[in-house]
């Protein structure tokens, strides 16, 4: 069995506790306005052209064996001279990310990390993630998911005994707004996380703040309050959008709707009101 995968980085940071290797599935069932992984939206490999790199140097021309049918081969982005041209998605089998995975196994032993596999939505290859989850916890290694949650609750049973932290999107409770701004309706995604809420196990919710959308006091409220009334004892993380995925878009050819960083003074307004 293989995989539709489009990145795979060592050394992170910010998916879950402690250093972690991070694995981004390919295709996702929303269309986040703000997504900052455009490239992982669709899950058929994709060619995007940096036109800003571009020289014009010919190379690409000079190398391709299929000029007036693209076959995705990847030869312009190999002798591209400026990156300008990179191929996104390849598959892969479990044995070959596994193998990644373990590279760093020393860092996730004394730093308390782990592996994240995150996306677009990882869940949506739910059978090659219960293969690589499994794999993972033979061999000792902590692993989390990265997930906006809008699958059907069977796809978590099938992954509960070898998941052990769950980093949960929840981007607004306005269900309006949800639909409006991600393409779907967000009741299935709460829906999902409150039967989570009643397991034994670690979740950490993270909220996307987008000016204009979630900034604000009510919504905050709002999902402190679905989540206290589990009583459970549950990290809330507020990540403030940014502009770093811009350049995906044009190099994709994808429309993108831009929006204002929020400023620290909003974003430790908005802690205030978790604590």
């Amino acid at each position: 069995m293989k995989g539709k995968i489009f990145d795979i980085q060592r050394g992170s940071f910010v998916d879950g506790p402690g250093i972690r290797t991070t694995v981004f599935f390919k295709g996702c069932n929303l269309k986040c306005a703000w997504c900052h992984n455009p490239e992982s939206q669709n899950i058929a490999t994709q060619l995007m052209f940096y036109k800003d790199k571009c020289t014009d140097c010919g190379i690409c021309k000079s190398v391709c064996e299929h000029p007036d049918n693209c076959t995705l081969c990847g030869k312009c982005s190999i002798y591209c001279p400026n990156d300008a041209r990179k191929i996104c998605g390849d598959e892969y089998s479990c044995e070959e990310i596994l193998r990644e995975i373990l590279n760093d196994a020393s860092y996730y032993k004394n730093s308390g990390g782990g592996v994240t596999f995150s996306g677009g939505e990882c869940m949506l290859q739910i059978d090659f993630l219960k293969e690589l989850l499994i794999k993972c916890k033979e061999n000792g290694i902590n692993t989390a998911i990265d997930t906006a949650g809008n699958v059907p609750y069977s796809y978590f049973e099938k992954i509960l005994p070898y998941t052990d932290i769950f980093l949960y999107d929840v981007k607004c409770i306005d269900n309006i707004l949800h639909k409006k701004y991600t393409g779907a309706d967000n009741f299935l995604i709460h829906e999902n996380l409150k039967k989570l809420l009643q397991l034994d196990k670690e979740i950490i919710i993270r909220v996307p703040i987008i000016p204009g959308i979630n900034d604000n006091k009510k919504e905050i409220l709002k999902i402190k309050n679905l989540i206290d009334k589990f009583k459970k004892d549950v990290k809330i993380e507020l990540l403030p959008y940014h502009s770093a995925g811009e350049s995906k878009y044009y190099a994709l050819n994808m429309e993108f709707l831009p929006f204002n960083t929020p400023s620290n003074n909003k974003i430790k307004e908005l802690k205030s009101l978790l604590d």
